[in-house]
Formats: structure tokens, C-alpha cells, sequence
């Protein structure tokens, strides 16, 4: 039987980004489900499948900080890698001290985002 592929999800609120990232997922032979919003994603169920979450740090309603903070309140640990295109020492320092295990700017290089997601899925 074969073995199920890993689930990583994306939240970014530019559609473009999501394609982008779901594409290169799916590529590598990740399964890939991408959501425009912190709140879309934690709705979705799929918190409970994932082995990795990709997250953009600026996002409608709850900001990408918040995501990764619910993400560890409900399902610990969960490797979170957040993509963004405000490079803010402080958002860097935040999302590293909650748990976050990479922190990449856009635009970014696909084959880093899959070293990175590789990684993360290979170490939880």
C-alpha cells in the first residue's frame, strides 16, 4: 500500500502566492491545500493532517504571529515556516521565539522553500 504524502498547508492572503506555493508542493509530491486567511485555515479542518504550515506573517484578520500561536495552543508541535515580504527583525524574532522553524522572504527561491520544508517535515 502506499504511503499517504504529507500534507502541507499554506495561508496567504495574495492568490498568486497560494498557486505559486501549491504548485511547487505538489511538484515535490507534497499534497498541498492553501487558504487565504488564519481563520479559513483553522476552520478547515485540516490542522488535525498536516505536517507542516506554510504562513504569510500579514494577513486579513488574525496576522500570521496569532496563526502560529493557535497553531501551537491546539496541536503542538506542528512545524510552522513563514513567507513574507517585510523583512521586520522584530516579526523575525517573534515568530522564531514561538516555535517557528523558518523564516524566508518573497519573493522566494522554490528549491529553499522545499529544503526548508523537507527539513521540517523530517525532523517532528
Amino acid at each position: 500500500m502506499a504511503q499517504p504524502k504529507p500534507l502541507v498547508a499554506a495561508v496567504d492572503d495574495d492568490r498568486r502566492v497560494r498557486e505559486s506555493i501549491q504548485s511547487v508542493l505538489e511538484s515535490a509530491g507534497y499534497e498541498a491545500v492553501v487558504f487565504g486567511s488564519g481563520e479559513e485555515f483553522l476552520e478547515s479542518g485540516v490542522l488535525s493532517r498536516a505536517t507542516c504550515v506554510i504562513a504569510d506573517v500579514r494577513l486579513p484578520g488574525i496576522h500570521g504571529i496569532e496563526l502560529q500561536h493557535r497553531i501551537r495552543q491546539e496541536r503542538a508541535p506542528l512545524p510552522v515556516i513563514f513567507i513574507t515580504a517585510h523583512d521586520d527583525d522584530d516579526i523575525r524574532q517573534q515568530a522564531l521565539g514561538g516555535g517557528a522553524v523558518d523564516f524566508m522572504l518573497k519573493p522566494f527561491d522554490a528549491a529553499e522553500l522545499l529544503e526548508h520544508i523537507e527539513r521540517a517535515v523530517n525532523d517532528a
